[in-house]
């Protein structure tokens, strides 16, 4: 039947009749001969359907986007002009000899080139948003990384071993699903959050090298890294240490981006768990983003101001700044909506000053605080912060952890901001990181141990 697929058809074919399959993306009649674009997985081509051939020209007639269609047809160069270098087929097309509908479609309820599309319609008619380029390029990506990866470790000694679905509760760090069990009335199994402890017993079994590509269950409130349900690259090995288990697996991260995006990582910074909070707030720093934390608290403990000067001699306490090059440009409004956004981490407000003149001192700055603070702490603010001319200062404090919770995100907010972008503040591209050294344990501020 298919000889080829419409996304590979190019100038290597020409002159060669051709059997395809797909749907019909775009039709267009310029009076006289009817174009369709036909489409499937691997791209798109051009087809000519000439009113010569009286039969299938009637049947070009009738077709309409998304109608799934049948193609016979000869390879032949496009007219000068008209090549486009954007598709593998864009010095060709195909004079259709024969067109049959396999099955036509009523009107789509959207253009599937059209980017502005609300969750609720790609799910509600996700058959069709999967059929869009973009959706289609994000799942065969997803294939390339798995086969890349499975490649990598397979070449390095590891095994690829199932483990269960079905099992029983363990500590974990979300809520199970569960799974009511039919033939033991009462109990139930549960779904596993990771293959943790079937992993350690493949090493007490003496497997060394195991890995898989699983899913996993948690029953916890969305958020933008974390789902219900996902898939992850499980991994455990035996008898190497930590330096040896970071080199292998950044080869296998940088083997993977080189081979599916065709993308050289570069540097690959070590950073320490207590460097990644107190520079930024988040033990997974957006590094792509130019901003940093400073930290004030010891310069708080002695100002009158109490929203200061409270958290900074208590302990576990912190006080901490954000300097935003170019932010004194933002409106009131603006501000508060950020104020707004730190509420959402726990934050009572957000402080803030703006920089109008350095040289001035308290008389070139501008916020509801600075009269709240004295001149020695106004002035190593600006010292350590470095702020210049037309920036704006945001102040965090109160537990570290509400701290770095509040600034973190509002850092990240601001760098992928419009104004962040448009201002230097953003750098679009890859920025890998490890991050090591973290603690074996975390304070529980409800049980207070």
């Amino acid at each position: 039947m298919r000889t080829t697929y419409c996304g590979l058809v190019s100038e290597a074919l020409m002159g060669q009749t051709v059997t395809l399959m797909g749907w019909a993306h775009r039709r267009r009649d310029h009076g006289g001969v009817i174009f369709i674009d036909l489409r499937d997985r691997e791209g798109l081509v051009q087809v000519v359907c000439d009113p010569d051939r009286v039969d299938t020209f009637k049947v070009a007639e009738g077709v309409r986007n998304e109608f799934c269609l049948k193609l016979t047809g000869l390879v032949r160069a496009r007219p000068a002009g008209t090549e486009n270098a954007a598709l593998t087929s864009g010095k060709i097309e195909i004079l259709a000899h024969t067109l049959e509908v396999l099955n036509p479609s009523v009107t789509p309820p959207f253009p599937l080139d059209d980017e502005n599309l609300s969750e609720t319609t790609r799910l509600t008619h996700r058959v069709l948003d999967l059929r869009r380029p973009y959706m289609q390029k994000n799942l065969r990506l997803r294939y390339r990384v798995a086969m890349e990866a499975r490649k990598f470790l397979d070449e390095h000694g590891f095994i690829d071993i199932e483990t269960p679905m079905l099992t029983k509760s363990t500590p974990e760090g979300a809520r199970d699903y569960l799974v009511p069990s039919r033939v033991n009335d009462g109990q139930f199994f549960a779904l596993p959050q990771s293959p943790q402890l079937f992993k350690q017993l493949l090493m007490v079994a003496g497997f060394d090298r195991y890995y898989q590509i699983t899913k996993c269950f948690r029953d916890e409130d969305l958020r933008a890294d974390r789902q219900p349900e996902f898939t992850q690259i499980d991994i455990e090995t035996s008898f190497l240490g930590e330096q040896e288990i970071r080199d292998m697996f950044e080869g296998m991260i940088r083997h993977v981006f080189k081979t599916a995006l065709d993308v050289d990582l570069g540097d690959y910074p070590v950073m320490k768990y207590a460097d990644a909070m107190h520079l930024y707030g988040s033990d997974k720093p957006d590094l792509r983003v130019k901003l940093e934390f400073t930290e004030l608290t010891d310069i708080m403990a002695g100002v009158d101001f109490k929203v200061f000067s409270t958290p900074a001699t208590t302990k576990g306490g912190r006080v901490a700044a954000l300097r935003v090059p170019g932010g004194g440009a933002m409106s009131r409004g603006e501000i508060d909506a950020y104020t707004e956004f730190v509420k959402i981490y726990g934050a009572k407000g957000l402080a803030w000053i703006k920089v109008n003149e350095v040289e001035k001192g308290r008389d070139g700055l501008q916020s509801p605080i600075v009269k709240n603070l004295h001149d020695e702490a106004l002035t190593e603010i600006l010292k350590r912060t470095g702020a210049q001319n037309g920036d704006l200062i945001f102040f965090g404090a109160d537990k570290a952890k509400v701290v770095n919770d509040g600034l973190g995100a509002l850092r990240v907010k601001i760098g992928h901001s419009d104004f962040g972008k448009k201002n230097g503040l953003f750098e679009n591209k890859w920025a890998p990181l490890w991050v090591v050294d973290f603690p074996m344990f975390e304070h529980d501020e409800e049980g207070d141990r």
